[in-house]
């Protein structure tokens, strides 16, 4: 295919070369933002007298009809093209004829591209949203339906207080709140329209840039045309929310690969979300949370790669930017199918109560409500926490747990003990008692539900 650039050149470009500068390979799936771009621009045109309406007729009329063959698939996209702006406006002219040579009038590669990758991206994190509002609904209900399971909450991986498993699983929907939130804000920033700006400077045409902007759904338009078609700030900061989204997605994944072990055993995951081991018969993995944990990584080094292109690069448009494209693409692939297998595998999770509750049993976790004891009788709670560590330590060497220790024991460590305390050590009386905003008590695990289906708006 002939290079719509090639007047200047008296050479064609090298077989390797060009396949190096290529570009439509990974950026072809960007045809129909190409397209109903190319279309605004258009009519734009005709509309400032730039060119004739009855050309721009023409020329809608036949992207549209371009447009329409590519998703049917009557016309197939050729790879052996630069990239896709050169197919369909090459495309286009093979069918008008120097009537399509009149679209990229006022109009560069470099702001076609720009506007084409912001569209893309607008629309895909789109997706990304709503996944994200279906992964946290799954989570409220998940929490809903086990608000009478309590497990040990833990710090530093040990053992630390009695929560509910709701209150668990609920921290890992605020957290996907706010990267709904990360996304919405960049959304803003990147939904502003670079179309116009032509290749640095402008143009000497007497374009509408507010026009095409409007008609592509933009909020307004950049403000400075050098930094229209030559920043990717947008990308960086879609990648870092990205990243975010991984992060949390990540944690998640290995607290369920932790759950699923033998050792734990707090949940099981479903059939259809695990695999087998070729040689040991009796394994049940727990590969796709590892995968997404895996992924993690990946989404990771597209940010790291976007910044490593950017940070050098003098102003306006270089070839290195065209490496933002493949990094960008696979975070938001990577972010969308993690959430497509995530989603099913937690809401089909089977939450094993009975071994959490074993759990909480174990590793003096109430020792801080048996401390709060004593300091509600009075005693200060330096004094409280040293009798409760020293009774602790007794338990260990005598192989034993607080609310089995005898009432006269523990009378003789202090005489403010009660009979009251077994009720208020017990486990379920550690989780109610939680009466602060945002604790672990059922009230508080129940404002939390109602807060984020209120958030969600009631239902999906």
């Amino acid at each position: 295919m002939s290079k719509l650039w090639e007047g200047r050149f008296s050479k064609a470009l090298d077989s390797h070369a060009d396949d190096f500068n290529s570009s439509i390979h990974f950026d072809s799936r960007m045809f129909r933002q190409d397209i109903t771009g190319s279309i605004a621009h258009a009519t734009m045109l005709a509309a400032r007298g730039i060119i004739g309406k009855e050309d721009a007729d023409t020329i809608i009329a036949e992207l549209e009809v371009i447009l329409q063959d590519i998703e049917n698939g009557t016309l197939s996209i050729d790879f052996a093209a630069e990239d896709i702006h050169m197919f369909v406006e090459a495309e286009l002219t093979k069918r008008i004829g120097d009537v399509g040579k009149r679209l990229h009038t006022a109009r560069s590669r470099n702001d076609q591209v720009a506007v084409d990758i912001r569209m893309y991206l607008r629309d895909e994190v789109a997706v990304i949203l709503e996944g994200l509002r279906k992964l946290i609904w799954v989570l409220s209900e998940l929490a809903q339906n086990n608000t009478d399971a309590i497990m040990p909450g833990y710090t530093h991986l040990q053992r630390a207080q009695p929560i509910l498993f709701s209150h668990h699983i609920l921290a890992y929907a605020m957290m996907l709140t706010r990267d709904v939130g990360r996304l919405q804000d960049a959304l803003k920033r990147m939904n502003q329209s670079p179309l116009g700006a032509c290749a640095l400077a402008g143009t000497t045409y007497p374009t509408d840039r507010n026009q095409t902007a409007a008609a592509l759904g933009f909020d307004g338009i950049c403000l400075n045309s050098i930094d229209a078609v030559s920043d990717r700030d947008f990308c960086v900061e879609l990648l870092a929310a990205l990243s975010t989204i991984m992060m949390h997605l990540s944690r998640f994944s290995e607290e369920i690969i932790l759950w699923c072990s033998w050792e734990f055993q707090f949940v099981e995951l479903d059939d259809s979300f695990t695999t087998g081991s070729s040689i040991m018969p009796q394994k049940k993995n727990a590969d796709i949370a590892e995968l997404v944990r895996g992924k993690t990584g990946r989404v990771y080094g597209d940010l790291m790669g976007t910044l490593t292109v950017l940070k050098g690069l003098p102003l306006a448009y270089n070839k290195d930017m065209q490496e933002d494209k493949e990094s960008i693409f696979d975070a938001v692939d990577t972010v969308k199918m993690c959430l497509d297998v995530f989603t099913p595998m937690v809401q089909t999770i089977k939450v094993k109560k009975e071994n959490m509750y074993s759990a909480a049993q174990k590793g003096f976790i109430n020792a801080t409500d048996l401390a709060d004891y004593l300091t509600k009788k009075g005693i200060p709670f330096r004094t409280a926490y040293k009798i409760t560590g020293q009774l602790v330590a007794y338990c260990i060497q005598t192989g034993t747990v607080l609310e089995k220790l005898p009432l006269d024991y523990l009378k003789e460590q202090h005489p403010a003990f009660e009979e009251d305390v077994y009720s208020e050590i017990a486990l379920e009386t550690c989780v109610s008692k939680r009466i602060s905003a945002g604790s672990t008590s059922p009230q508080s695990v129940e404002t939390q539900i109602a807060f984020l289906q209120n958030w969600l708006g009631g239902s999906l």
